[in-house]
């Protein structure tokens, strides 16, 4: 990864504005507008501090998200590789029962956006295959990233959102499942399933696991190299939780409004979450 280019200083008057913008539910000009030569190098370091600053306020980081690893949707946002960000125990949420509620009251512009969610039992380490990354993994639930953006329109480059947190609003995550003795079962099925996304009981839009980089286990080993390659930024390690990105296009969502998925081709319950 290119080293940062701008200064001290600039990058924590970044890290200052966006950590405003998030707690004040406001929006602001993308900094790449503002800024000449603000690089997603810039935009990483800017994500330690603000990672730093969120846990000196008392948010425990519990693992990552990664985004854009949907190459369907580059186009759409005009980003054309994935980022990753850190999730907290602020933001992380355990869905139970039938009827999950969320509140959109701190969400900017949020949209949802239906996911692959790993807890590793082990760090995976860079050069491994499926099987190996399988084998680092304690379970694998699925779950709702909502995502929100605090550029107006969701306008914005790829500096931008690793600047703003990913784009990371919050992970409601289903029941986990543990992966017993079958591995080969979970890794044909992990690389081959469908899922139907839907909003008040009509369809949305549908996706599949290859629209993450090929499947969810390649957007995690994505994301070790990534890691492996800026070593300012800390690797994953035993107890992280990590999302994969969206399988869908990432939606817009209301108040008021009730989404849905059912899965096929892999052994886990679709979720079924109201938003008030």
């Amino acid at each position: 990864m290119n080293r940062s280019s701008l200064d001290t200083a600039t990058l924590a008057g970044i890290a200052d504005e966006s950590l405003a913008a998030l707690d004040a539910q406001q929006q602001v000009t993308p900094f790449s507008a503002r800024i000449d030569g603000f690089s997603l190098a810039d935009a990483y370091r800017v994500a330690t501090d603000v990672r730093a600053r969120r846990a000196a306020r008392g948010e425990r980081p519990l693992g990552r998200k990664i985004g854009f690893t949907n190459r369907t949707i580059w186009a759409e946002y005009d980003v054309w590789a994935p980022i990753w960000a850190t999730v907290y125990d602020s933001t992380v949420q355990r869905l139970s029962g039938a009827d999950a509620h969320f509140s959109l009251d701190r969400m900017i512009e949020p949209r949802i956006e239906p996911e692959i969610v790993f807890g590793l039992a082990h760090a995976p380490q860079p050069g491994m295959d499926d099987a190996a990354l399988l084998g680092c993994i304690d379970w694998i639930a699925h779950g709702f990233e909502i995502v929100q953006s605090i550029y107006p329109g969701w306008k914005f480059t790829a500096a931008d959102t690793v600047a703003a947190f990913g784009l990371h609003g919050a992970l409601l995550i289903g029941q986990p499942s543990s992966l017993g003795s079958d591995r080969a079962a979970w890794l044909a099925a992990l690389s081959s399933f469908q899922i139907t996304l839907s909003c008040d009981g009509e369809e949305a839009d549908r996706g599949e696991a290859t629209n993450v980089l090929g499947g969810p286990l390649s957007a995690l080993r994505h994301l070790v190299e990534l890691l492996a390659q800026d070593a300012a930024q800390p690797p994953l390690t035993a107890g992280e939780i990590v999302t994969t990105g969206t399988l869908t296009r990432a939606l817009p969502i209301a108040r008021g409004e009730r989404w849905q998925t059912a899965l096929e081709g892999v052994a886990l319950p679709g979720l079924d979450v109201s938003f008030d």
